[in-house]
């Protein structure tokens, strides 16, 4: 008998690389559930077993998390996002800070050197969606908002390798942040990031810097100054 795991087949190969582009572009994002089961079947236009082999895969590889009667959810935007997410998802909170600090600095002060006009046109879209979102009340929401536009600020920076690294410590901020709103928008962990923005769009790198590498401790602190009940 051979010992070797069976290949997969093309097929699932496909699907498989079919729901990752969901993910990856973003269609899919970090938290949200996929579609159900029959719903990925008329939509991709493959058999049951093929969806479910291909789901199974990418929650092995750390991308999905099958929650049995709640549905399956995106959990990480890459491979190597799973393994991030498992090895650091525990770490302390003051080390993600400074991680997430040194990391948004050095790309809000690239984008402010290098951004496009089309780049702060997103930006400025993204920040009036965040403070809607902020207003509605809605933490997932305002969770999803917020990260796309810490995402959208890396992005202007237009550094692919810089890009891909925060991608993949995405689904970490978004779980920190979470964490911050809790079950519903603060006063105490509103931080506007108008300013920052306002820096990028001005090409004003020091600012843009000092402004995004203000807001992970920032937040920090206010979560901490929110009292337990």
């Amino acid at each position: 008998m051979s010992l070797t795991m069976p290949r997969r087949s093309a097929l699932v190969d496909q699907v498989i690389a079919q729901i990752r582009n969901q993910i990856t572009s973003g269609e899919w994002a970090v938290g949200s559930r996929i579609p159900t089961e029959p719903e990925l079947v008329e939509l991709l236009g493959v058999a049951r077993n093929t969806v479910r082999e291909a789901v199974r895969a990418l929650a092995h590889n750390g991308l999905l998390n099958i929650r049995q009667g709640s549905g399956t959810y995106v959990i990480a935007t890459s491979e190597l996002a799973g393994v991030m997410h498992r090895r650091f998802a525990d770490s302390d909170p003051s080390h993600v800070a400074e991680l997430r600090s040194t990391l948004e600095a050095s790309a809000a002060r690239l984008a402010a050197e290098r951004r496009t006009d089309r780049d702060v046109v997103q930006l400025e879209a993204l920040l009036v969606r965040r403070e809607q979102s902020w207003a509605g009340g809605n933490a997932g929401q305002f969770v999803a908002a917020d990260v796309r536009l810490h995402m959208a600020v890396v992005a202007a920076s237009h550094n692919d390798v810089l890009v891909a690294l925060y991608a993949d410590l995405g689904n970490l901020v978004a779980d920190w942040v979470r964490t911050e709103v809790g079950t519903g928008p603060r006063p105490a962990v509103y931080l506007d990031h108008a300013r920052l923005i306002d820096a990028i769009r001005r090409g004003d790198a020091s600012a843009a810097a000092a402004e995004a590498a203000g807001h992970s401790f920032a937040c920090l602190g206010a979560h901490r100054a929110v009292p337990q009940r």
